[in-house]
């Protein structure tokens, strides 16, 4: 399983809900979290305990 470990049948519905781009898995400073594909968008969602919290506003810019 991934390092978010978010479940395979949920990773492969998931997308980015400010642009609805796939998301990848990545390692940010704070642990696992989930990228936007877009390279218009490039949010960053982070995962707390599995659960990805795909909120815009919490978001925050690749980079």
């Amino acid at each position: 399983m991934s390092e978010s470990t978010i479940e395979p049948w949920l990773r492969e519905i998931l997308r980015c809900p400010a642009c609805r781009a796939e998301l990848r898995d990545e390692t940010g400073a704070t642990g696992p979290e989930l990228a936007c594909t877009s390279e218009s968008c490039g949010l960053t969602y982070r995962v707390d305990d599995g659960i990805p919290v795909l909120l815009v506003d919490e978001a925050r810019p690749r980079g």
